[in-house]
This record gives C-alpha cells, structure tokens and sequence, in this order.
C-alpha cells in the first residue's frame, strides 16, 4: 500500500530567493517529502526580477536538494493552488515579531477559505532572521556585498540588474 507524499507549499515572490528562503525550505524536507516553492504571478509588488527570471533563480538555487523541491508559478487564490497540488498545508517563514500579525491573518483566511489546508511556521537560522528580499536589493542597489545573504548566482543576477546587463 502506497501512501502519497507529504507535500507542503511554501508561496512567496522570492524576488530574489534568499538564503533565509533556502534555511526555511531545507527546515521543511526534515518534514515533508516535497516542498512546492510557488512562485505568486499575482502580486502588487513592483518586483526587480520578472516571472521568469525569479523561477529560473529558485531552480538553480534549489538544484542540490536532491529533487525534493519543485519550482512553480502559481495564479490565483493560494489554497486552490494548494489543493491541486495534492497537499494539505501551506508553509511560510518568519523572521520577526513584526511578521507574526500579518502571517496570522493570513493563516486566518485561509482556514476560513478552506479549513483542511493547514499554515506550518517555521523560522530560519538567526542568522538569517534579519534578512528581507527588499533590504537585499538595496543593498546590491547601492553596490554593497550581498553574498552571505544570497546564493552566489543570485548576487551575480543582482549585479548584472544594477549594472545595466553588465557583470
């Protein structure tokens, strides 16, 4: 008898993925069989990073996983993305107190939109507690040293997005 593995979605815009974001993700394979990085195509964020690029990002970033991560897109509401992809739970990061009021309420909604879908928390290394997506891509903005923040090929993407396509 076959059960079907325990597979859980982590959504974000990953704009760019992180090592905070790989601290969390390789936290949930303690877990689950499969993590579902599910990247929102639906967002009001002005991202640095189209679609695209973003996926092609997360997939190099997550190649050594031992094919335990599988990078998507996703559209629309969260738990029917949840649901087809054959999982029961949804799995977001916090860092801080700060993130804890609106990851809540979101959990909240989505209980309230489906009730079998789950919310897991989990929190990164404190190392990479003060990491955010947003204070990075200042950082490599005004040329600062990102490479304990970020994978080496997503500092080179960054430098290449703020230098105009040049390495």
């Amino acid at each position: 008898m076959s059960s079907s593995p325990r597979r859980i979605v982590y959504p974000g815009t990953f704009d760019p993925i992180t090592n905070g974001h790989l601290d969390v993700v390789s936290r949930a394979l303690h877990l689950f069989d499969e993590v579902v990085l599910a990247i929102a195509a639906d967002n009001t964020k002005k991202p640095l990073f189209n679609l695209e690029e973003r996926q092609a990002l997360a997939e190099k970033a997550t190649a050594d996983l031992g094919g335990k991560v599988r990078v998507t897109v996703f559209r629309g509401l969260l738990v029917d993305f949840v649901r087809s992809q054959d999982s029961r739970a949804i799995l977001r990061g916090l860092r801080a107190v700060s993130d804890f009021e609106f990851e809540f309420q979101m959990a909240l909604m989505n209980r309230k939109l489906s009730d079998s879908i789950e919310t897991i928390f989990l929190m990164p290394r404190d190392t990479y507690t003060y990491l955010s997506s947003t204070i990075i891509k200042e950082i490599a903005r005004l040329d600062g040293d990102v490479s304990s923040f970020v994978p080496p090929l997503v500092q080179e993407a960054m430098r290449k997005k703020f230098n105009g396509g040049k390495s």
